[in-house]
């Protein structure tokens, strides 16, 4: 396949599940595999950094208006009953903090995951399961009167931290997705479908874009005597590939959060836990035969 068409596919397939509780890294590894294409160059490693970034650059956009009121009423809040530590500003970066420390620790785990189709087809499927019965019991439409949190503004201090535990499972599992485990952490505890889903978005960036920092300090840095994990595009036709997989994902996924948010306002997660299910099922058959 040439360079261009697969950087424009590679870009789609980012954007579209980045933010979509289907994982983003479990896609791209299939697409691989499929497309019997070796993402472990150096350069590919590189590409693969800067397009998430790309899909990471669209939450600020979207969210702009949302990010200057949080940003306005800081710490009191709109109704100004929220402190320095219950704003949901801080909450957001509670939750990253719950987050991130334990999946520092567990980064050699990540990595030897990432490329185990078996983790990704069980996540995969382990993890619809999971996401499909929790919507079914705690985001039914029967049940919105009753939710104790319809927005983000109202996230507890408790919630928040359970939101940054229960993320800490999908850190060693690819498949498992960030948005899926943050939704699904959210809903359990009394948010509706939106608030959990704003929260999951507002989670998602300082969470991705620390991962990406970090990846991409490693690449640069590499520890003594290791191999770096990437490198910069060292001709125009790479910076091509690379500009063009990083503007698709950026449109793309700016596309998908605003598509995601009205469909679950009217509709659910339900299909998209039936598409896990789907589609983790496939892997491991597909692994089996293999």
């Amino acid at each position: 396949m040439h360079d261009y068409l697969l950087s424009l596919f590679l870009g789609i397939v980012e954007g579209l599940t980045e933010f979509l509780p289907v994982s983003s890294t479990a896609h791209l590894r299939i697409t691989e595999a499929l497309l019997h294409i070796h993402l472990d160059d150096p350069f590919w490693k590189m590409y693969s950094i800067v397009i998430q970034l790309g899909a990471i650059l669209c939450l600020p956009i979207y969210f702009r208006a949302r990010i200057a009121r949080f940003l306005s009423t800081f710490p009191r809040g709109e109704r100004q009953d929220r402190t320095w530590l219950t704003h949901p500003l801080s909450l957001v970066m509670i939750a990253f903090v719950v987050t991130s420390i334990p999946a520092w620790l567990l980064h050699k785990k990540i990595g030897d995951n990432l490329e185990n189709m078996h983790v990704i087809g069980w996540s995969l499927l382990v993890g619809g399961i999971i996401m499909w019965i929790v919507d079914a019991y705690f985001g039914s439409p029967r049940s919105v009167g009753r939710h104790m949190t319809e927005r983000m503004e109202d996230v507890s201090l408790v919630q928040a931290i359970w939101i940054g535990i229960c993320q800490i499972a999908s850190a060693p599992f690819p498949g498992t997705s960030r948005s899926m485990s943050t939704i699904a952490a959210g809903q359990l505890p009394g948010m509706s479908r939106t608030a959990a889903l704003e929260f999951s978005f507002f989670l998602s960036f300082p969470t991705m874009l620390a991962a990406t920092v970090y990846t991409m300090y490693k690449t640069f840095h590499p520890k003594h005597g290791a191999e770096a994990l990437g490198r910069m595009p060292i001709d125009g036709h790479e910076w091509t590939v690379l500009l063009i997989g990083f503007v698709i994902s950026f449109v793309v996924a700016l596309a998908v959060v605003a598509w995601f948010m009205n469909w679950v306002r009217q509709r659910g997660f339900a299909p998209f836990a039936i598409y896990r299910i789907v589609v983790g099922i496939a892997v491991l058959v597909w692994v089996m035969r293999e």
